[in-house]
């Protein structure tokens, strides 16, 4: 898998589970969606769903995805699985697959994510990918992992992690700012310099503090549960009804 993210959260595996797999609580911590909804589906089938993402102003993209969780393994650890696609023509990704493991340590859980997915066609697409889509992909799922590990360890709503974030980003700017404006070009770097490598307070969500890369330096395999799960499909629109046929005849 091509992006790899893992961070340790001190919560029951349980909530964990809850938080994730719930369609309307996983759009709240996840910075890459608005909006989950799932669809209708037998009890035998996958968990299939629809989602959207805001990118600037009324501007969106959306999509279709297909998941399955395994919840009681052998080994006491969990397993989710996903695909997902859109055909939208805003969406800088075709499609793509991943999965979530949820492995029991200690005083909580290791929670990591390996996924992968394919960029539109054509070669501007694919340098916008490499240079601009997947490193912010890559932020935006470690920023994410870390607002749902304050949300289970610290009772921090995502909502409110969301706002000191923004709190936070703004004041280190405006005293960066302030230095460069009245301060002496010595005092104004040294100031600059804090405000972006200071590390951020407690309550503000961090991607820096959640692993890129595995521990041991080898991603493992993808679950088999990955492989046994379709692409995803569009969901049916419902049919319109037909207007009646008007007679010539009086």
């Amino acid at each position: 898998m091509g992006l790899y993210v893992e961070a340790h959260i001190r919560t029951p595996i349980g909530l964990l589970w809850e938080r994730t797999r719930d369609p309307g609580a996983h759009a709240r911590w996840d910075l890459r969606f608005t909006e989950i909804r799932p669809l209708p589906r037998l009890p035998s089938e996958p968990e299939r769903f629809t989602y959207r993402t805001r990118l600037i102003g009324p501007l969106e993209v959306s999509g279709t995805g297909v998941s399955a969780g395994e919840r009681d393994r052998p080994d006491g650890t969990r397993t989710s699985a996903l695909r997902f696609a859109s055909d939208h023509p805003l969406s800088p990704i075709a499609e793509g697959r991943g999965y979530w493991r949820y492995i029991p340590d200690g005083d909580g859980v290791r929670f990591l994510t390996g996924y992968d997915y394919r960029p539109r066609r054509g070669r501007p697409a694919r340098a916008a990918d490499r240079l601009l889509v997947r490193p912010l992909m890559g932020w935006a799922t470690a920023w994410s992992f870390d607002r749902l590990r304050l949300w289970c360890e610290r009772d921090l709503t995502p909502e409110s992690a969301l706002r000191r974030a923004a709190a936070e980003a703004v004041l280190r700017s405006a005293s960066a700012l302030a230095a460069l404006l009245v301060a002496p070009l010595p005092a104004a770097v040294a100031v600059c310099a804090a405000a972006a490598l200071l590390p951020p307070l407690p309550s503000t969500p961090a991607a820096r503090r959640c692993l890129r890369r595995p521990p041991d330096g080898r991603t493992a395999a993808p679950p088999a549960l990955l492989g046994r799960l379709g692409r995803p499909k569009r969901p049916r629109q419902p049919e319109q009804p037909r207007r009646p046929e008007r007679s010539d005849t009086t």
